[in-house]
Order: structure tokens, then C-alpha cells, then sequence
């Protein structure tokens, strides 16, 4: 067996380590179920989004107005401390003639939060992927999420959000656009 695998084994030299014992009925299963939670957790390292962003021309070439899609999950763990993070993640792009179907945004959120991330790069991450595959004339990002690492340590900032945003395109230097999809990015 390779020396660099992390399987069961680790997981109860960790709960060992923390002062439990990984033999306590209540413990028996873990190292089995947080091994297979860290693959689904992690599962954005096999994902490409070229293949999650797959386009269709179908009737999308009149359309030329804001496309945007509010509330998609966000579950993500930082890089810093391995917590949770967590939130929501409103996209927006203004079509060049392809569009996608509205879960691939989804989609594209999952492939890039299921890596060990910040919320700033993974914001980025989705916007630029946007703009490699669908290249529409523009796309805003704004990702707010509630981060374990702040909440359950150290100053403790319960129930605080953090938002990010990314805007490319067009969305840059056009104050009106940008203004409009961050309305329509609004929770009401």
C-alpha cells in the first residue's frame, strides 16, 4: 500500500489523537463515513467545467438580455482550517448567441466548491469558467456565505456573511448593466 493514501486507518489515529476512542460504538462506523463524506466533499477535483458548461444554440442567438439565476447552493470547505462554508450564489450572464441549461450554473458552482477553496478564488473560479466556455458578452458572480472557521473559533462572529463578487465583461465598464444585475442579484 502506498505510504501517501489516506484511508480508515488515519481517521482513527485522528480520533485517537483528539482523545476519543474509535472503538466506542458510537465511533465504529466513522473513519468509514468521513472518508466516503471527504470524497463527495472533494469531488470537484474530477469535475472540468468544460464538460459541466456543455452549450446549446438552440433559439439562444435573439436572445440578448440579462440571464440570471438566484439562490444556488454553496458547500464548501476553506483550505485554511478544512471547515464548512456555506451560503448561496446568484450568477448572471448576458448571452453572445450560446446559452446553457440553468442547472449547469449549478453544476458549475458544485465542480469548483467541491475543492478545498476561499470563497474569493471560487467566486473567480466560476466567473472566468463562464467566460472561457460560454464567452457571453458578460458575467457577475456574488457568492455570501456563513464560514465555520469564524463562527466555532477564535473571535466567533456568529451568523455574519461574507460576499464576494466577480463582474467580467462588459459588466465592468457598463455602470447600467452592472446596476441592473445587481438588482435582479438582490434577495428581496
Amino acid at each position: 500500500m502506498s505510504h501517501d493514501t489516506f484511508d480508515e486507518n488515519d481517521w482513527k489515529r485522528f480520533l485517537k489523537h483528539i482523545g476519543e476512542d474509535p472503538n466506542r460504538p458510537g465511533l465504529h462506523e466513522t473513519p468509514s463515513r468521513v472518508q466516503k463524506a471527504w470524497r463527495q466533499w472533494t469531488a470537484g477535483y474530477d469535475q472540468d467545467p468544460a464538460e459541466v458548461l456543455k452549450v446549446f444554440e438552440d433559439g439562444a442567438e435573439q436572445y440578448n438580455e440579462l440571464i440570471v439565476v438566484r439562490g444556488i447552493p454553496v458547500y464548501s470547505h476553506c483550505e485554511h482550517h478544512l471547515a464548512p462554508f456555506f451560503g448561496k450564489a446568484t450568477i448572471g450572464y448576458l448571452p453572445n448567441g450560446k446559452i446553457v441549461g440553468l442547472s449547469k450554473l449549478t453544476r458549475l458552482v458544485d465542480c469548483f466548491a467541491r475543492r478545498l477553496q476561499v470563497q474569493e478564488r471560487l467566486t473567480t473560479q466560476v466567473a472566468e469558467a463562464l467566460m472561457t466556455h460560454l464567452q457571453p458578452k458578460a458575467v457577475g458572480v456574488v457568492v455570501s456565505c456563513r464560514h465555520m472557521c469564524m463562527e466555532s473559533r477564535g473571535i466567533r462572529t456568529a451568523g455574519e456573511e461574507t460576499v464576494t463578487s466577480a463582474m467580467l465583461g462588459e459588466l465592468q465598464p457598463n455602470l447600467a448593466l452592472r446596476t441592473e444585475f445587481l438588482a435582479l442579484a438582490r434577495d428581496k
